[in-house]
């Protein structure tokens, strides 16, 4: 823990289906307090949070929070900051940025957990002087999020990169897959659920040489493809517990390049993938540094409005 009591704090909550990771920062080198709990229920869960900012010694200037989804991230919208149709059941229809900022009275940042790791990784890491990318995060579920032309991917909602419908081989393959709302989209064929239950095995305890890894490099790298074909990202960023496994990058960019067979022509994906699909700078902390992003940019534009 280090202190630097002159610059300015902001809060980050990374809300993960398993766990969530809370911080006070000003960034990645100024970090002044963090913890972390399991994702229980959102009474219990969400009082832990708000206990954790409550015991700092001054609050942050506002706070940034990193969901998993679906969420509304719609400041417009009389449900903005809400968790709506997850899979987690209990956290359906949950009114987590309300909760927060009622119980803190401090300025709430709302988005994905996705879109505030690319938003980490374009303040202080790989996509650093990028206007438009891609950073997917792939673990325990898929999703993705990013820029486009300087600005943080949003429409109707937000991007659900991780259910596109991808090419199924049932020969091949004949895992039904894990999604509980599309079976065989890309979270319910690649993510690590569906590892584990394909292989019957913990990935982690699969080797190199295993039949999975070309499988999983196959429909990552199929996944990839749609996304250059319909974005032209300048860079893609691979994040999540699958992607520790650091072998996966050279078998993704390969497959790639082959299954775009010359299409792009461009010399980043010809001739300079590997520092086209990459490996996310702030490592497993994008998505909370992400958040620190998040907050801090809030309260930039709240400033800015104010001095007009």
């Amino acid at each position: 823990m280090t202190e630097f009591t002159s610059q300015p704090l902001y809060g980050g909550i990374e809300a993960g289906g398993t766990k969530f990771n809370c911080i006070i920062a000003g960034g990645p080198d100024h970090v002044v307090a963090e913890a972390r709990f399991p994702t229980t229920t959102p009474q219990e869960t969400l009082a832990q949070v708000i206990a954790f900012f409550a015991r700092a010694p001054s609050p942050p200037k506002a706070i940034g929070i990193a969901s998993f989804g679906p969420v509304d991230p719609d400041p417009a919208s009389p449900t903005f900051g809400y968790i709506t149709s997850t899979p987690k059941l209990v956290w359906q229809n949950t009114d987590f940025a309300g909760a927060v900022r009622r119980a803190l009275n401090v300025p709430i940042a709302f988005d994905t957990d996705v879109n505030a790791a690319a938003f980490g990784e374009y303040t202080w890491g790989a996509a650093r002087g990028l206007r438009t990318f891609v950073y997917y995060t792939i673990g325990t579920g898929i999703g993705g999020g990013g820029m486009v032309e300087g600005r943080l991917m949003h429409g109707l909602i937000h991007p659900e990169m991780g259910h596109m419908r991808l090419p199924h081989d049932w020969a091949h393959d004949p895992f039904a897959g894990v999604c509980p709302f599309h079976g065989d989209c890309f979270e319910g064929l690649a993510s690590g659920p569906a590892i584990a239950q394909r292989w019957n095995a913990d990935p982690k305890t699969l080797p190199l040489e295993h039949a999975a890894w070309q499988l999983e490099a196959r429909y990552i790298a199929l996944a990839m493809v749609n996304t250059i074909c319909v974005l032209s990202p300048q860079r893609i960023i691979l994040g999540g517990g699958v992607m520790e496994q650091a072998f996966l990058f050279p078998m993704i960019r390969r497959e790639v390049q082959r299954l775009l067979n010359g299409y792009i022509v461009h010399e980043a994906i010809l001739e300079h993938i590997d520092d086209y699909i990459v490996p996310p700078a702030l490592g497993g902390r994008a998505g909370v540094f992400g958040a620190i992003a998040l907050a801090r940019h809030l309260d930039a534009s709240t400033n800015a409005q104010e001095t007009r």
